[in-house]
């Protein structure tokens, strides 16, 4: 919530810092919440809060800074100026996925080097190095989702997982 902080701090003469924040993976976010700050119940953290769940969005906070202008919006108009607010800021917000992976170190023969890479590239699978001596060993990373196949796969193949995280 520091950024909350920053707006109240950066804008002290604002009437109302409005939010609302969605944590973790959208399908099921791990922690949601919203204010109205002042604001009729209802009229503004509520319609920031749906713009996220419908723009299927996670790790995320939007605040909305608003001034009174002297003229009241009423229940309608607020919900509508919050609502479009959230909008234009979901529109410029660059997004990436981020996938949680777990790290893995491998031994493996020569001839089933090219093997793992073809089952890791099909999985979503990242190879951050490989030393090769008498056998190659393989530190990795994989979505955890994935963990059990690729255990299963290792195994056929006759490759050692030596840790995993």
């Amino acid at each position: 919530m520091n950024e909350l902080a920053q707006a109240k701090k950066d804008y002290p003469d604002a009437r109302h810092h409005c939010w609302a924040y969605q944590f973790g993976n959208p399908k099921s976010a791990a922690s949601a919440a919203m204010s109205d700050d002042g604001e009729p119940s209802g009229t503004a953290g509520k319609p920031i809060l749906n713009v996220l769940q419908y723009k299927d969005v996670g790790d995320v906070m939007i605040i909305v800074t608003r001034y009174f202008g002297g003229i009241k919006l009423g229940a309608g108009g607020l919900v509508r100026a919050y609502s479009a607010s959230a909008q234009m800021a979901m529109d410029e917000l660059e997004t990436e996925q981020q996938v949680v992976r777990d790290s893995f170190e491998l031994m493996c023969d020569f001839n089933h080097e090219q093997p793992i890479r073809h089952w890791l590239g099909l999985h979503d699978g990242v190879i951050e190095n490989v030393t090769y001596a008498n056998k190659v060993t393989m530190n990795l990373a994989l979505p955890g989702l994935e963990e059990n196949a690729f255990r299963d796969y290792v195994a056929s193949i006759g490759g050692e997982i030596i840790t995993a995280d």
